[in-house]
């Protein structure tokens, strides 16, 4: 597999920022005594879901033996397994990067039956939208049998992705489409991540609305349609479009809290984590949709720790863990999520009614949710991350770019 330079996002290394004050809650598990005290879990995944306190209270709920998290960018992590690391028992992978690891037989399945919360699932997981092709959306990703009876990936947590910007200094109507990132108006204050996978779809969603493509999958182009975004961004870069192509977190707060960046392709919480500062920043609802994807957990082949991986998938369908990646701004793939959380936060986050009691984080009494209730998010993707094709001839011409 190829790999790409990229700067270590340093995610949300303090849980607490973001999330909510209020302690786990304590739900009835059938796992709870189900004898995995002989076990231990190392999981390996990005920090907003390998949180110390998510981590302590699942071995609290559980009773497995060890608990061992290590944050780490979805690359690096790839490359690591792949390379035949032996230091995990779960990978909490990104749905994309599926292939991969079912090509190489590094993971294997986990059976639904396995897992006492699956029927909560929401159907975005289980039921294929007849406007994508299969793979082309997560419910055709994650299973490892027609009759979908086992998972190559246990969801955990998931979102619609678009652009942040600052409304003090851009116009929503301005801000509310891909084109912006690369309008010469905004020359030098934009900022592109530099995950190819990201770049690139971002690329050709606005390369369709400019009419400088007809891309209608922009997760999956075919070389052509990668060699001509491949021009487009290197144009760009040339010109100084982007004041910075970011991969650390922090880096991506810092640049638009200061007003250096004023508009880049985002994290829901980084625009959370400048709100926090009291400075005005807002999350797009572009005209051309949003980017989705989900992550989630997989069994790693070789672990010797597979109940405790089961375990684990099934404490985050149970709802409580999934409150405080909720309040970053991200949605949980059960249901459960509903009564796991208080009321009139669900409301808020799921249901885009207004904020009700004291401001927190930026969040002010009446306030919405950016882009509204989840269903009405749901109605915007625009497409889904996959593995593409044509991933290889996709980095090439990405070093070129970086190169550039």
């Amino acid at each position: 597999m190829n790999s790409f330079t990229m700067n270590r996002r340093r995610f949300l290394s303090n849980a607490g920022a973001l999330g909510s004050a209020t302690a786990l809650m304590h739900p009835s598990l059938s796992w709870a005594a189900g004898g995995i005290g002989s076990q231990d879990l190392r999981t390996v995944g990005l920090s907003v879901t390998v949180q110390e306190r998510i981590l302590n209270d699942f071995k609290a709920k559980s009773g497995v033996g060890s608990v061992n998290g290590k944050a780490d960018i979805f690359p690096n992590t790839q490359t690591e397994l792949l390379s035949g690391s032996n230091a995990y028992d779960c990978w909490e992978i990104i749905g994309e990067r599926l292939p991969a690891m079912t090509a190489t037989k590094t993971i294997a399945p986990i059976a639904t039956s396995d897992l006492s919360n699956w029927g909560k699932i929401r159907s975005t997981f289980t039921d294929a939208d007849p406007k994508m092709e299969p793979r082309a959306q997560i419910s055709g990703q994650i299973w490892a049998d027609d009759a979908k009876t086992q998972l190559w990936m246990v969801p955990t947590v998931y979102n619609f992705d678009s652009i942040g910007y600052r409304p003090d200094l851009v116009s929503a109507e301005e801000a509310n489409t891909w084109t912006a990132l690369f309008d010469p108006k905004f020359k030098g204050k934009t900022g592109l991540n530099v995950d190819p996978l990201i770049a690139f779809g971002q690329a050709i969603l606005a390369m369709n609305s400019l009419g400088l493509l007809n891309v209608p999958n922009p997760g999956n182009p075919n070389i052509e349609e990668i060699d001509e975004a491949a021009k487009f961004l290197i144009a760009k870069k040339k010109e100084g479009q982007f004041r910075a192509l970011w991969g650390d977190f922090g880096e991506l707060v810092n640049l638009l809290a200061s007003g250096e960046m004023i508009l880049a392709d985002a994290w829901q919480p980084a625009v959370m984590a400048v709100k926090a500062q009291g400075i005005e920043c807002s999350y797009a609802v572009p005209k051309e949709g949003y980017r989705a994807w989900s992550i989630g957990i997989s069994l790693i082949a070789n672990s010797s720790n597979a109940d405790a991986v089961k375990a684990y998938a099934d404490y985050w369908l149970s709802g409580p863990p999934a409150v405080i990646v909720s309040e970053q701004g991200y949605y949980s793939p059960t249901t459960n999520i509903e009564t796991a959380m208080p009321a009139e936060k669900y409301a808020f986050w799921y249901e885009g009614k207004p904020w009700i009691g004291a401001t927190e984080r930026g969040i002010k009494e009446g306030d919405l949710r950016d882009g509204g209730s989840l269903a009405e998010r749901a109605k915007h993707v625009s497409y889904w991350h996959q593995w593409p094709d044509e991933y290889d001839h996709l980095i090439m011409r990405w070093d070129e770019f970086l190169s550039a």
